[in-house]
């Protein structure tokens, strides 16, 4: 290779280089982006949404107007400024942007875009929630976490796929992997895209959403009440990430268990709340989200004094199903009164499941409490409820069904369990890639003997 050449390759390659991790940051700018559904308020009369642009966009606006047949006419759209926030975080200045549309009426369409001049974005559509005892059926994610745009983008894609109409997505914490990491939530809102823009995400917050500032105290990625508006009838202490929605005749909670499991006086709170808010609770059906499982999934793990101060409340209020996060693996299982062994069928608490729609894999657990595990499987969950019936599906990245279940509630009688796994794909048990490195031979023989025997 001579002189000239190497010079070319070596400009190229630092010119593909340094092209490539330009584009990584997802610059803002004048044109809104991350542009992002909630709701802060009743889902059948109120929307809410934020987006960004650069931090020299000071006047920006959203228009909507009732989703027409015919092209959208400008002289009949409403027009509202929104509130703005300026984000200075990881190198990069923004200004974030919020709207919360009101008076809307219920099971209805609504078209709106945001911007300003000539830097409108373009017009996406969303739906009110229905009246109470209207079917419906959302999305479940577990981390995403890692690699968010290269290879979360396939999950949250195949679910839209399957269930375009989704009333909401829940998010089960780690969002992202490190606070803070404006790169990392421009791949977050990149794999999302227009998805993020039509259908409202339900989130809460996992450890990687969390560090600690120089007392200790844990500290919320700045980016989490920015670029999210969400309830605020939660905790004073923890706005925007304890707090529950109710949506047609389910009461949706999100807990807040980084704070939980790391601070006692947290924990306190919490459960107070939580107690008051199940006991006025007069949804027929309650589910709870959170990141760090009551059971767990993942090898090693456990979160013993959470399970101990809430197992109690969530079978006493016989809350239905219980969405977590963290272990980097799948785990479903019920009535679990004493532990991981004992199941009593005549038990009325939650469906526990642990999830993870990201591509970091843990090994299973050796305490198997589950019903149906996967390790090593990036899955998402699809979930209907229509008067008596919660159905419940699990998928993988190609869209195949990999678990299932009904819960059926009538009247005063028990609720009924069906288990649907035998429909499904086969367990997916085998370790993670390296776990001969990590894994002394006593380790592989009991993973062996608690998961291979009778599958």
């Amino acid at each position: 290779m001579n002189a000239h050449n190497k010079l070319t390759f070596a400009t190229l390659f630092f010119l593909a280089f340094s092209t490539n991790l330009f584009a990584q940051k997802f610059l803002p700018s004048e044109f809104p982006d991350r542009i992002v559904l909630n709701w802060s308020d009743n889902p059948m009369t109120t929307q809410s949404v934020t987006w960004r642009t650069t931090a020299e966009v000071t006047n920006s606006k959203a228009q909507f107007i009732l989703a027409p047949n015919t092209p959208i006419y400008l002289e009949s759209v409403e027009t509202i400024d929104s509130k703005m926030e300026l984000l200075e975080v990881d190198s990069v200045q923004a200004n974030y942007h919020s709207v919360t549309f009101r008076n809307l009426q219920p099971a209805t369409t609504y078209a709106y875009r945001v911007g300003n001049e000539s830097t409108w974005s373009e017009w996406f559509q969303f739906t009110t929630a229905p009246e109470k005892g209207t079917p419906f059926s959302f999305i479940y994610f577990g981390d995403a976490q890692n690699n968010l745009k290269s290879q979360w983008s396939r999950i949250i894609r195949q679910a839209y796929s399957n269930l375009p109409k989704a009333a909401f997505m829940v998010h089960a914490g780690d969002l992202i992997n490190s606070t803070q990491s404006d790169s990392e939530w421009g791949e977050w809102n990149y794999a999302g895209g227009f998805i993020n823009a039509m259908i409202p995400s339900i989130s809460t917050p996992g450890n990687h959403e969390y560090n600690r500032a120089e007392d200790e105290t844990l500290v919320l990625d700045y980016h989490w009440k920015k670029q999210f508006t969400l309830p605020e009838n939660g905790p004073q202490e923890f706005p925007e990430t304890v707090y529950y929605t109710d949506y047609s005749d389910a009461r949706i909670i999100s807990l807040n268990s980084q704070e939980i499991v790391l601070d006692e006086k947290s924990m306190e709170i919490q459960k107070n709340w939580l107690e008051k808010v199940l006991s006025e609770n007069t949804q027929k059906w309650t589910i709870i989200t959170f990141h760090h499982p009551i059971y767990s999934s993942g090898t090693g793990r456990d979160n013993q004094e959470f399970r101990e101060a809430f197992k109690p409340i969530f079978d006493k209020y016989k809350v239905d199903l219980v969405l977590q996060g963290h272990d980097h693996s799948y785990g479903r299982g019920r009535n679990l009164p004493s532990g991981v062994a004992n199941q009593d069928p005549a038990a009325q608490g939650p469906v526990y499941v642990v999830s993870v729609s990201g591509p970091k894999m843990y090994n299973l657990t050796f305490d198997k409490w589950m019903d149906r595990a996967a390790s090593n499987t990036q899955l998402y969950q699809l979930i209907s409820i229509e008067g008596n019936r919660l159905s419940y599906g699990a998928y993988t990245a190609k869209g195949d069904l990999y678990d299932a279940f009904d819960v059926i509630k009538d009247g005063n009688k028990p609720k009924e369990f069906i288990d649907r796994a035998d429909k499904a794909i086969q367990e997916a048990i085998e370790l993670t890639p390296g776990s001969d490195k990590k894994m002394t031979p006593e380790e592989m023989a009991e993973y062996m003997r608690t998961y291979k025997k009778g599958n």
